[in-house]
């Protein structure tokens, strides 16, 4: 478990279905991901896949003030030989979005990805039609590696180019400042 002042992420698991689909299946929150989730059953499903992959650690996102969750997030393609993992599937509730929770939620995670797990290295990606995730992403400090052209179908059959940033170890202490700088505004 990571807590911080805003947020606390919790290990998940299929205790946290019924509350994931009480903010969850909004259809807005899935126009662009790689699958959609749009009743119970599905976000349940969606548990199982987090779960059943054993290169994926998934979190429940819970707001301390209204002790609501406030949606999910995951360390994803984790390659621990070569120091390095996936901050991804993250979304949050309409009305957590824009709010502290995402920056308090990368700074928990890459902080412990970087000062406990030992990562030379922290990717982020998301659809190149995404640009509120884009700009989340810049915003946090990341960099731009670049775009995969075609790189995967999503659940609507679209073929999907996907934007690449990343955070590496030399530049964890300044994007650490950046987001530390950030949450005390």
């Amino acid at each position: 478990m990571l807590a911080g002042n805003i947020v606390r992420l919790e290990p998940l698991s299929f205790h946290h279905g019924p509350e994931l689909s009480e903010i969850g299946l909004e259809e807005s929150l899935w126009e662009v991901a790689s699958e959609k989730v749009d009743s119970a059953q599905q976000m349940t499903a969606y548990i199982a896949r987090a779960l059943a992959d054993g290169k994926t650690r998934a979190f429940a996102v819970r707001h301390l003030e209204s002790g609501r969750l406030a949606g999910s997030t995951r360390y994803m393609n984790m390659e621990l030989p070569h120091r390095r993992l996936e901050i991804g599937a993250t979304w949050y509730g309409l009305e957590f979005q824009r709010t502290a929770v995402n920056t308090e939620c990368k700074y928990l995670l890459l902080r412990q990805a970087f000062e406990l797990m030992g990562m030379n290295r922290v990717e982020l990606k998301t659809d190149l039609r995404n640009v509120r995730s884009q700009n989340a992403i810049r915003r946090i400090g990341a960099k731009e590696e670049g775009i995969l052209r075609r790189h995967m179908i999503t659940w609507s059959g679209y073929v999907r180019d996907t934007v690449y940033y990343s955070v590496i170890r030399e530049e964890w202490p300044a994007v650490k400042t950046h987001l530390e700088e950030l949450m005390a505004r």
